[in-house]
């Protein structure tokens, strides 16, 4: 993840008036802007240029949203933040089932856009620096929170594919394990100011959490749900 003052956005997006406008908001807020008016000019950019975050549209001529999103996470960890119809609840869980990092509803104030943006890139400068201790693994169960790359290691050496917000949330968990974290807990410690009110993406990256480092995702034993509570990260964690 990039620590660069002036972040290079690529907003696919194929309202040409929304796309004008959101532009012209993160340039004159120290951000590069690209803009992509559907999948292959999202490619052709990728390809042309490093990028630190994609601003994704669900609702794209030719391939959607969501598929673009599958195929990213098949190859990319590049941060996605996902804008979506404001009914479509269940558009926001599948976009989250599929590996954005965040989403935000139509309509949306540019200033909550930035606001988000800044958040995820934050996040990420943030788990990429050595903590106050010098730590940069945690070890649990045999796997390996590598901090300063942004990767998890299976007991085997592995390393796992994992997006940004599921590696927020682990590295969220393995800093507290034995304390019982409600879902608000959670959104407040990976997302901060920028969370929304949606307590459903915890429950999702915590599926797809499981499902990668769970024997067995569907009786889990690295990461509990409490009835009532939220979430209990049971191994011992070691430092180096």
């Amino acid at each position: 993840m990039t620590t660069n003052p002036t972040p290079h956005i690529l907003l696919v997006e194929d309202d040409r008036e929304i796309s004008a406008l959101v532009a012209r908001y993160l340039r004159a807020n120290e951000c590069r802007v690209s803009l992509a008016g559907d999948g292959r000019e999202m490619d052709r950019m990728l390809s042309d240029a490093r990028v630190d975050l994609i601003v994704l549209d669900l609702m794209l001529p030719g391939e959607d949203g969501l598929s673009l999103c599958r195929r990213l996470r098949r190859s990319s960890t590049i941060p996605i933040l996902m804008l979506t119809a404001k009914a479509e609840e269940i558009d926001r869980i599948v976009g989250l089932e599929l590996g954005a990092d965040d989403y935000l509803a139509k309509p949306f104030n540019p200033r909550e856009l930035l606001a988000r943006i800044r958040a995820i890139l934050r996040r990420g400068a943030a788990a990429e620096a050595p903590s106050e201790d010098g730590t940069r693994r945690l070890h649990f169960g045999g796997w390996t929170l590598d901090v300063s790359l942004r990767q998890v290691l299976s007991p085997e050496g592995a390393r796992i594919a994992i997006t940004g917000a599921e590696f927020d949330l682990l590295h969220a968990l393995c800093l507290r394990p034995g304390r019982v974290l409600s879902r608000d807990q959670l959104l407040d410690l990976t997302q901060g100011r920028a969370a929304g009110p949606f307590e459903r993406s915890i429950d999702v990256l915590v599926s797809r959490i499981r499902q990668k480092i769970e024997q067995d995702s569907r009786n889990p034993e690295i990461i509990r749900t409490i009835r009532s509570g939220g979430y209990l990260f049971t191994p011992e964690v070691t430092r180096s």
